[in-house]
This record gives structure tokens, C-alpha cells and sequence, in this order.
């Protein structure tokens, strides 16, 4: 059993117009296999810390896995960089047409890592191993569906809100239905005056061996709990789960309930349908759903922070809401977490150009049109209020801005409220990109079981979702079907394809990589305090299930003390000498970095963390050269 094995990436310098291919070290390849792992070393490797994130040393990396083409589901990229809304480590992950495109076109590449700043605006292309980059002046100013139109092949790209640097911008594929989403990743690819990367390729072909292993884990997932969920409802049943259990965030998370959700969850959605995506698989994809701009297939995540997070009652409208997004290529959780901002702040009003204009003129929630009014505000900065919630929601400024609608390393939460969930409360806090759902979710079974979990339980099931999925995403496999693959961590697709991999060196590959992005961030300034949690989820959930409930903020330090002593990390969040060692980092590691001396409850003595770490919270979030 064999397959084309990636040996190479591809450098493209906007700066200069350049193309080059680079190999890979072996080792490299062997202790962080690709798309994370892989993403992960290069962005330690070279960047210094401080690296302004729309700036020309930033790398934008889009990356594949050792087996791309190959694995169950629907193959994904790895939209790699480090953030501008966050100042942190940055991989999001995009499905749809182009990770098969980037697959089949560079069979023996991991894919691209870019950097430099174009003189205009660009198009990178790629067809049959052939980079070229081109000239992309009259497709700036498009939006993803547009971009999408006008470039033969599969193209990742991005909006308006990608070339006006906009945070939380998205790369965009398929004309808007998937997306490279959280973090900003699209305004990095605006900063670098990059407009899109079409490729032209063909899905790989797989062997008869690794065709039929492919068939077997296809079976597996059909028959898996996650495998029926997502033919019955996709993510779109998110709604109703989080409603039913008490924690989903509602206007502006002033609550837990949404009394309406029935009217924007899996029934509304599946009466409004037209169809689904991947329709003929045996596990399809999205609702697609008609909008007066064209189809749309909205996600769980958008409808709960534009539906319920504003407010708004009616399942075609929070659609167009969510295809508004997906056309100006904006991630939607950030964006209706912005917009709930402005709903809950004093004197605002979209159309304005001033920041204070009559209170009588304010947002409401419930309001649609103006919430479509300020998305396209933000997305073109075109007025005072859409260019500071551009920036983000933390760095909005004005009335209790932390407050209101909370953040988590800047990033805008997704609308679990960890109120009801404490294992979400820890899984957000020390989520390495931000607050993010994705690392870890613990609330799926804690929300069933609050009373018999404990913080023992908490730690282990975040612990162990974080590694796993950093195995999983260096894989770069699907979120859903590569649950079949938790059991060995994909052992056996690597071990078909002949590199050498069991799941203990597998498991301890999940841990390094997490600890590497974690080696990142603490130097660039990171520690305990950014693992932490707004003073809002002190206060008591006003009504649902889980109503009364708060994070308890003594309980919650005792969880992030056993967090980091289950991590080998020093009591300030800083992985010491001797985990570093025991993962194979020694080597990695620079001299700039800081180190602790000892995990959480360990008085071992080790080197001491640097002195004088500038911190990052007011760097890099300009909108950069």
C-alpha cells in the first residue's frame, strides 16, 4: 500500500515576485507530519517575535497533510499565520472544492507558504506542480462569489473585508460556502495584496488499497454517532442542543435561552431548504438555502450568533445575515458578537458616521436590516463605528466594551456560554488561537452530566481533546469523519502509506505541537493572565436550565492550576525545561523564548523564565504596510 508521499513547500515572496520549492526536513516531517505540525514549525522557525501580523515577515502558510486526497470526508486545507486579531498562533481549517484542487495539483507538496507584500494586487496559480503568480487589479474590490466566478478553477480568496484588513476576515472557497474562518486569516492575505490562489487540479487518485481503506472508515463514520448527527442536522442542529441545555448566548449574551430558537434551528432550516450540499454521499453536507444574492448554506455557528446572539427570530433572515458574511468573506461569530456589541453600547447607530449620534437613532436587537447595515459597515470600514468594530470587539473601545460581550485573547466567543459548562469556561481560557469551540468541547457531555462531573474530569477531557485534535488537524482530515480516527489516531492511515508512526508516537506528536503553538505564544508575550475569563460569566445566568449558574472565579483557578500541572507547565502557564525536553523541542527552542522552571506543584529548579517580555496586547493589530 503506498502513496505519493509530500516531501516539499512551496515559497512564493510577493515582495519580489519569486517562486521557489523548498524541502522539507525529514525531521520535521516525522515530528509534526503537516498542516498544524508542520504550519506550527514553520512560523516558530521564522518569525520573530513581534512580527506585525499584516506586515511582509508574516507568513500566510495554506497547507495539506501527509495523506490530502486520500482520507474520509471532506478533504480540508490549513489556513496557517499568525493573527491579526489576536496576536497569536493562528491554524483554521477550510472544506469544500480546493484542498482536493491543492492535492491533486501539488501531489508531492505540502502546499504554500507565502510572504512579502505585492506591489498591486495579486492572484497566486497553481496548475500541475506550476506556481505562478499574476495580476489581480480588476478582481480587487470583488466579493468571494464574484472572485470565485471570474478565476478558472478551485480558488481560495478573499472579500472586501480581507482587503480592508478587517480582523476576523475570512479566506474564502467555493464562492463563500466554506471558509478559512476565525482569526483573520483573510486580512493577512489583504494585507499582502493577495486577492486569491486558484488551482487547477484534479482530486489524487488513490491506490485500490488505500481506496478500500478509505471505504472502510467511510462505513465506520456513517454508522458513528457523529456521522448520524451531521446527516440529520449538520452543525445547524447546534441551535437546538444549545438552547435545550441552557447555554446559548442571547442578545448580546444577556441570556442562556432564546425563546425562539425553534423558528432558526434544524426544522426552520430544513423547511427553508432547497437541498443539500454533497447531496448524493452517504453523510451529506449543508442545507442550501436561497437568498435574493444567490444560494447559501449557513453553519451552526452563524446562526446562533446572528439568530439568537441578535435577536433575530426568522430563519431566511439570519440566512441572508450569514450570506452577507460569507460574501464580503467575514467570519460570522465575530461579526454578530460585533454587532451585538454595538446593540448593547450606548449611542451607536449604523449609518452614521459619527460614533454618537442621537440615542433615539440606536441599534436594536431584533433589527435585521440594520444589523445587515453595519455587517457591510465593517466589512468596507465606511463608517467610524464599522472601522473601530473592524479591529474587533476588544479593541471597539467605549462602553464596557470587555464586558458586554466577552472575549477570550481578544477573540469573540462562540455562543456556548461556559455558565452552564465549566469544562467550557477552561476550554475557551486556554484555547492556543483565542476563544474557540474547536479545541475542545467539553459541554457536549458535561451539559448532560453537570453535577457528576468533576474538575478532575474537565482537565483530562480538555487536555485530551487538545492533543488529539492537534494530531488530527497536522493530519488536516475532517473535524467529523476523523473522529474514527480517535481511536489510533490515524496509525493505520500512515502506517498504509509507509511512514512510521504508532499511536503513542502519534499521541506525543499532539502533545508537542500544542506545546510548540504554546512556546509561540509565550513569546510573544502570552501567559496566565490571557488564560482567563471576562468578569461577565461571574454573574448569574438569568434564565434557561442552567440558570443561577456562574464560573466560580476561585474554582476556575484551582482548574486552570491542575490544567497546567497536567501539561507540565510552570503555575504562570509556561512549559518548563523538562516537558520541553521530554517532547523533543530542546533543540527548537530559541534563546528568546521563555521557559519555566517547574510544572504547577513542582519546586524543581530549571531555568527561569526571561525578564522583561513586552507584552502583545497593543501590538500588531494596526492595519499594517
Amino acid at each position: 500500500m503506498s502513496s505519493p508521499l509530500r516531501r516539499d513547500v512551496i515559497r512564493v515572496d510577493l515582495s519580489v515576485g519569486a517562486v521557489t520549492r523548498d524541502r522539507v526536513p525529514t525531521s520535521w516531517r516525522r515530528d509534526f507530519l503537516g498542516g498544524k505540525g508542520l504550519g506550527a514549525r514553520y512560523l516558530y522557525d521564522e518569525l520573530d517575535a513581534g512580527t506585525d501580523p499584516l506586515g511582509p515577515e508574516n507568513r500566510l502558510c495554506l497547507l495539506l497533510g501527509p495523506l490530502s486526497g486520500y482520507l474520509p470526508g471532506e478533504s480540508r486545507y490549513a489556513a496557517i499565520t499568525k493573527s491579526p486579531l489576536t496576536g497569536t498562533f493562528l491554524d483554521s481549517y477550510s472544506g469544500g472544492s480546493f484542498a482536493d484542487a491543492l492535492a491533486g495539483a501539488l501531489p508531492d507538496a505540502f502546499g504554500l507558504v507565502i510572504e512579502g507584500v505585492a506591489d498591486t494586487p495579486r492572484t497566486i496559480t497553481v496548475t500541475d506542480g506550476t506556481v505562478r503568480i499574476e495580476d489581480a487589479t480588476d478582481l480587487w474590490g470583488a466579493d468571494a462569489a464574484e472572485t470565485d466566478a471570474a478565476l478558472e478553477g478551485s480558488v481560495a480568496c478573499i472579500g472586501p473585508a480581507g482587503e480592508n484588513r478587517v480582523a476576523y476576515a475570512t479566506v474564502a472557497s467555493d464562492g463563500g460556502d466554506h471558509h478559512a474562518g476565525r482569526g483573520g486569516a483573510g486580512a493577512v492575505m489583504g494585507a499582502k495584496r493577495l486577492k486569491a490562489v486558484a488551482v487547477r487540479g484534479d482530486p489524487p487518485t488513490p491506490s485500490e488499497d488505500l481506496a478500500d481503506l478509505r471505504d472502510r472508515y467511510g462505513a465506520a463514520y456513517r454508522d458513528d454517532d457523529t456521522g448520524r448527527w451531521q446527516a440529520a442536522g449538520e452543525t445547524v442542529e447546534s441551535v437546538d442542543f444549545a438552547n435545550e441545555v441552557g447555554v446559548l448566548s442571547t442578545r448580546g449574551w444577556q441570556g442562556g435561552r432564546f425563546d425562539d430558537a425553534g423558528d432558526i434551528g434544524i426544522e426552520a432550516i430544513r423547511d427553508a431548504a432547497t437541498g443539500r450540499e454533497n447531496a448524493d454521499d452517504p453523510v451529506p453536507g449543508g442545507f442550501r438555502v436561497d437568498t435574493d444574492d444567490g444560494e447559501s448554506i449557513p453553519r451552526g455557528g452563524a446562526l446562533m450568533s446572528l439568530g439568537a446572539g441578535l435577536g433575530v427570530d426568522d430563519a431566511e433572515t439570519v440566512v441572508r445575515l450569514a450570506s452577507i458574511c460569507d460574501r464580503l468573506g467575514m467570519d460570522a461569530i465575530s461579526a454578530g458578537n460585533a454587532v451585538a456589541w454595538a446593540m448593547r453600547a450606548d449611542g451607536v447607530e449604523p449609518r452614521s458616521t459619527s460614533s454618537r449620534p442621537e440615542a433615539d437613532d440606536g441599534l436594536s436587537f431584533g433589527d435585521a436590516d440594520d444589523a445587515a447595515t453595519l455587517l457591510e459597515a465593517i466589512a468596507t470600514r465606511s463608517t467610524d463605528l464599522g472601522d473601530r468594530l473592524a479591529d474587533g470587539v476588544a479593541h471597539a473601545g467605549g462602553r464596557d466594551a470587555g464586558g458586554a460581550v466577552p472575549t477570550v485573547k481578544s477573540m469573540e466567543l462562540p455562543s456556548y456560554d461556559p455558565r452552564g459548562a465549566a469544562g467550557m469556561a477552561l476550554a475557551y481560557a486556554t484555547s492556543d488561537r483565542g476563544g474557540c469551540h474547536r479545541r475542545a468541547r467539553p459541554v457536549e457531555r458535561e451539559a448532560f452530566a453537570r453535577d457528576e462531573w468533576t474538575d478532575a474530569d474537565r482537565v483530562a477531557t480538555v487536555v485530551g481533546a487538545q492533543n488529539v485534535r492537534s494530531t488530527l488537524w497536522s493530519l488536516v482530515v475532517d473535524d467529523f469523519a476523523g473522529e474514527t480516527m480517535w481511536g489510533d489516531l490515524g496509525a493505520e492511515w500512515l502506517t498504509a502509506a509507509g511512514l512510521d508512526h504508532d499511536r503513542e508516537s502519534l499521541a506525543t506528536l499532539g502533545e508537542r505541537v500544542w506545546t510548540l503553538v504554546r512556546l509561540f505564544n509565550v513569546r510573544e508575550g502570552f501567559d496566565r493572565a490571557d488564560d482567563s475569563l471576562p468578569d461577565l460569566f461571574e454573574e448569574p445566568l438569568p434564565d434557561g436550565p442552567a440558570a443561577g449558574r456562574t464560573v466560580d472565579r476561585e474554582a476556575f483557578d484551582a482548574m486552570l492550576d491542575a490544567y497546567y500541572a497536567a501539561r507540565g507547565w510552570s503555575p504562570d502557564g509556561v512549559p518548563t525545561v523538562d516537558t520541553v525536553d521530554r517532547l523533543g523541542l530542546g533543540d527548537v527552542v530559541d534563546s528568546e523564548t521563555p521557559l519555566g522552571g517547574a510544572p504547577a506543584g513542582d519546586d524543581r529548579p530549571g531555568r527561569s523564565a526571561r525578564d522583561g517580555v513586552d507584552r502583545r496586547h497593543h501590538n500588531g493589530h494596526g492595519r499594517g504596510s
